[in-house]
């Protein structure tokens, strides 16, 4: 009888991953955990207490900090796989899963399909001649190395591809492979998977190859398994029902799609919508349960379709998730630093990111060029992100695979501020109090069209006063709105003066705030 170890990969939710974890284990299976080595430490203590008296779970040995596009996602796969096979001997298919993943099928069901036919099942797709990749990158995936993530650092990503194409630096695919390409979410048997690592062990030089090439979790399993098995025992198909928006992102279930998961000829689903909680109580006993039968219709695109189309309260057309009632999420924090100086705020953002790990974008909703990574299209032009921000700011939240993430306004974005302080996420505010001179409110003139080379030095004169009272005005009104989790610092003060705000505001130790803040060069002009 078929035992599977699910390979789980999480990165939030402790409390989810635990209660996943006891759910399919209590059936028989087991569970190898690799907890992104970016998330918080003390939520993968939590996971750790609670399972340490569960012998059928195991964790990665090693912690990966992972990315999404990155080689680390395969990392983090490969040292889940590494404490999985020999701690669980009894293992006959191992299966990957997120976080955000929940079954819709019974155990009872899982392990007879797997006993049906002794095959593997992955998306396995002839990466040249399919038309798997719809949009983006196609050859360049593999033929360039990558060493920065598209998502995170754009520009510097399409400027590292350029000057290869430009230096003639293409690089060859090893000779004895034929790259496939598919979905990351597989099943594979336990002789597959110990060839797979026997492999990667004997062939380093394949390893070196997908490390730097583009999104190698859709290629680098794909690849071997295809290379290492007879094609007669590949089903090329996920396990794992997933659909994806005409922008290119996951599919997100809500309580009524129940009955259409359950009719799917899938094991499991993702993703589910934090907010559907009688969807996960009805999942959640779900895999434990016996003599179900499960009659399936295999038409859950269409029927998907034709629910969003009329809309959940019967409308004809319902209300896209990024017009209306979209949120960031409760378990989310948005921190948002208001500054009129946007490179002071631009440079706490930098080093919040690199000495705190949290992460952020600049002024997104003020600047046309502000580096964002690919989602879809919604965060292509200033007007669609303002129409859109709430989803915009939940997808870049999910991009950087965090909870807590930064971004910039300026002081005249106060309607802004206040639609996002309507949100159930919770927001926190840092208002930097700036310090402006002649020479700034002269050079901000300039900058917003107010003034030209030309304009005479009286009228300048005359305009400044008014600029000054008008930053003033701006500041006064975000200090005097009584917003929760308000925070205050000042331009001029001394580095002691702005360390406990700045510490409250980031949720971090004073030690932490007070290395961001240097030696007062932060906030200098």
């Amino acid at each position: 009888m078929a035992k599977i170890a699910y390979i789980l990969l999480c990165h939030k939710d402790p409390q989810g991953v635990i209660d996943q974890a006891g759910r399919l284990t209590a059936a028989g299976d087991f569970m190898a955990i690799h907890f992104d080595a970016r998330a918080s430490k003390a939520d993968y203590e939590a996971i750790r207490t609670a399972l340490a008296g569960n012998p059928s779970v195991v964790f990665a040995q090693r912690r990966i900090r992972c990315g999404w596009g990155e080689w680390s996602l395969v990392q983090a796969t490969l040292e889940a796989l590494y404490a999985a096979v020999p701690a669980f001997p009894r293992a006959t298919h191992f299966y990957m899963l997120s976080g955000d993943c929940m079954s819709i099928k019974s155990a009872e069901y899982a392990h007879a399909l797997l006993d049906g036919e002794s095959v593997d099942y992955i998306e396995s797709f002839d990466f040249f001649a399919s038309d798997w990749i719809k949009t983006g990158i196609r050859e360049e995936r593999l033929i360039y190395r990558h060493w920065f993530n598209e998502r995170g650092r754009k520009a510097w990503f399409y400027r590292s591809l350029e000057w290869q194409k430009k230096l003639g630096l293409a690089r060859k695919i090893p000779e004895d492979l034929q790259i496939m390409i598919g979905s990351q979410w597989w099943c594979l048997r336990r002789l597959t998977v110990e060839k797979l690592l026997q492999f990667v062990a004997a062939r380093p030089d394949v390893t070196r190859f997908f490390r730097t090439t583009w999104i190698p979790d859709e290629t680098f399993f794909q690849t071997l398994v295809r290379h290492l098995v007879p094609g007669s025992e590949i089903r090329s198909r996920t396990l794992t029902f997933l659909m994806f928006t005409d922008y290119g992102m996951p599919v997100t279930f809500y309580d009524d799609h129940y009955d259409l998961l359950l009719a799917q000829d899938y094991l499991f689903a993702r993703k589910l919508s934090v907010d559907a909680r009688r969807l996960k109580e009805q999942l959640g006993s779900l895999y434990t349960a016996t003599g179900m039968a499960f009659p399936v219709s295999g038409e859950g695109r269409r029927l998907y379709q034709f629910q969003a189309g009329r809309g959940r309260l019967g409308r004809r057309y319902a209300p896209r998730a990024w017009e209306a009632g979209t949120s960031l999420g409760r378990d989310r924090v948005l921190l948002i630093v208001v500054c009129k100086k946007w490179h002071i705020a631009k440079r706490l953002v930098a080093r919040a990111r690199e000495m705190a790990g949290i992460d952020g974008v600049d002024y997104l909703f003020n600047e046309d060029n502000c580096p964002l990574p690919d989602l879809g299209g919604i965060e292509s032009t200033p007007d669609k992100r303002m129409r859109h921000r709430r989803a915009l700011l939940k997808l870049l939240s999910e991009s950087f695979r965090s909870d807590r993430m930064m971004i910039c306004l300026d002081p005249e974005s106060f309607d802004l501020i206040r639609d996002f302080y309507a949100d159930r996420s919770e927001i926190r505010l840092l208002d930097i109090v700036c310090d402006f001179s002649d020479a700034y409110l002269r050079g901000h003139a300039l900058r917003v069209g107010l003034a030209g080379e030309h304009t005479p030095p009286e009228v300048m004169a005359g305009l400044l006063p008014t600029l000054r009272h008008d930053m003033i005005f701006e500041a006064e009104r975000l200090r005097d709105a009584g917003l929760p989790g308000y925070e205050r610092v000042w331009q001029s003060a001394e580095p002691s003066a702005n360390l406990l705000p700045l510490a409250r505001f980031l949720g971090i130790s004073e030690a932490q705030a007070r290395e961001i803040l240097g030696d007062g060069t932060l906030f200098q002009d």
